[in-house]
């Protein structure tokens, strides 16, 4: 089958070691990162959503919303402005990944994680504190700088402190700390627009931001840095110790000499580890980072993430129905969640990939029919949606969210930090964030006018992507399931397309016999 799962005609290698508490508790605390994401993605929608927000720095949008209800239901929204400042933060989170990326290989993911979560805590008190557009725009820069760092790290940290059994497990928390993120952030801003009056309501929801940002800048403190790192700044002994740790056994000798040979060839590399990823023998890895978060955004999940409130709200729907609709979509993505946790470790990458994908396009397809057939290309309904057809969409809508979230969601970070040799690991886990923001940014920037003109169209649009997405996963991504970090690069010369490549390429192989050789005499 092309493209098949190509893990069993990989050697795998058997590692001494278990799943220690420790790195479980790590990989937990490390993983929460991922609620700084969740909770600003989740936030933005519910807090532009909010009369007295959007007539304190959005006047013209609010006067719009509350004076001309009259207008096409499409374009509602539709102002440069406000999707600025949902927006502002995924482009900032962009370019901070280039940044985040040395500071990861010469400092460490401990230290990039660090750094991450006190730049989004000063991101999260100026947007509570903000008195102008400006202030929230800044704070918004500030918050993405800090996501932008711990995008960046916290896959690769995760991936590469967990077992390669639980991979796949350990990796899913940080999507399913996401998704907690955007049901906290939905939950706040449901109860603070119901229960707290005037600006205070959209401070707190903005305010909030700072909890999950302290949390992770204080374990940053506590955690340690991953063997592969340590090895990469030449601290062998330290990071053989580290190991044995980690592993809970004393003989970490195989897993070690693998680590030590992976960065035997990063060390002989010339040149720039950017330079290096636009090699011939890295194209499989190029093309998977750049199109699998690529493929993740334009599902357009995000769409419905950023924009819940909105999107419920302008399709008839009062603010606190669409704020709790958005609520009911976020439970549905923490609970789906769970099948990623407990489900990537026994069924694969691509199975998940190709069954999310299946039902992602049915209910994304529905979508488009229901707002087509309720608003038609004008906007404009003759009639308030009933109940039961709000019912629908809202199922729809959560099927959709529930398969993404077993799905595209987790696996669009974790392949992507498996599939990196030691030597470009960090500037091509770069690259994925880079992409991610840059697709999330433009997104954010450009749905509210897309809706606008393209009306239902954009969601069918939606649907045909989905379908591109599962047909390319189908015939160009391996299965990494069960291989360990410093072995996936086998995969590409077995592969039927990839293998053209790489498979002139043999000095990996030679120089993994040579790490072995010379690494065995260092430290016990």
């Amino acid at each position: 089958m092309a493209g098949g799962g190509l893990s069993s005609s990989v050697s795998k290698k058997e590692y001494n070691g278990n799943l220690t508490c420790y790195v479980l508790l790590t990989c937990l605390v490390t993983g929460f990162g991922g609620i700084m994401f969740g909770y600003d993605i989740g936030i933005s929608g519910g807090v532009t959503s909010m009369p007295a927000f959007l007539e304190k720095f959005f006047p013209s949008v609010y006067h719009q919303e509350e004076m001309v209800q009259s207008n096409s239901q499409y374009c509602k929204f539709n102002s440069q402005s406000l999707t600025m400042f949902t927006s502002s933060l995924y482009l900032a989170a962009l370019v901070a990944s280039f940044v985040a990326a040395r500071v990861t290989k010469s400092l460490g993911r401990r230290w990039s994680m660090l750094l991450g979560g006190t730049i989004f805590l000063c991101g999260a008190l100026l947007n509570a504190a903000a008195i102008h557009v400006s202030m929230l725009i800044l704070g918004r820069v500030l918050l993405g700088i800090g996501v932008g760092f711990s995008i960046q790290s916290i896959p690769l940290y995760v991936s590469e402190m967990a077992p390669y059994k639980h991979r796949g497990a350990l990796n899913s928390i940080f999507q399913l700390s996401i998704t907690i993120g955007i049901l906290i952030a939905n939950l706040v801003n449901f109860f603070s627009s119901k229960y707290i009056k005037g600006d205070n309501a959209w401070r707190v929801s903005l305010g909030g931001a700072a909890v999950p940002a302290l949390i992770i800048t204080l374990s940053g403190f506590f955690v340690c840095e991953t063997p592969n790192s340590l090895i990469e700044r030449e601290e062998y002994a330290k990071a053989r110790q580290q190991l044995r740790r980690i592993r809970g056994v004393y003989d970490v000798d195989a897993e070690f000499d693998d680590l030590m040979a992976a960065s035997l060839v990063s060390k002989s590399m010339t040149g720039s580890p950017w330079a290096s990823l636009l090699k011939r023998k890295y194209r499989p890895q190029l093309v998977l980072a750049v199109l699998i978060p690529m493929f993740q955004q334009l599902t357009g999940i995000n769409v419905v993430m950023f924009y819940a409130p909105e999107l419920f709200s302008s399709l008839g729907s009062g603010q606190n129905v669409a704020l709790m609709s958005a609520v009911v979509t976020g439970i549905v993505n923490v609970a789906s969640t769970f099948i990623a946790v407990f489900g990537l470790d026994k069924f694969g990458r691509r199975r998940l990939f190709q069954v999310g994908g299946i039902i992602m396009l049915i209910f994304q397809a529905s979508v488009a029919g229901l707002i087509g057939a309720k608003f038609g290309w004008t906007g404009v309904s003759e009639t308030p949606m009933t109940k039961l057809y709000s019912i629908i969409l809202l199922t729809c809508i959560c099927c959709f969210v529930s398969a993404f979230a077993f799905s595209w969601a987790p696996l669009g970070w974790l392949v992507p930090s498996e599939i990196f040799p030691l030597e470009i690991r960090s500037s091509g886990q770069a690259v994925v964030a880079a992409v991610n923001m840059l697709l999330t940014f433009a997104v954010a920037q450009a749905f509210l006018t897309s809706l606008c003109h393209l009306k239902y169209g954009l969601f069918a649009m939606f649907a045909v992507i989905v379908l591109v997405m599962t047909l390319f996963v189908q015939f160009f991504v391996p299965e990494t399931k069960d291989i360990p970090i410093e072995e996936t690069w086998k995969l590409w010369r077995k592969h039927w397309y990839w293998k053209k490549f790489v498979q002139e390429d043999h000095h990996h192989d030679h120089d993994h016999h040579r790490a072995v050789d010379h690494f065995g005499r260092f430290p016990n």
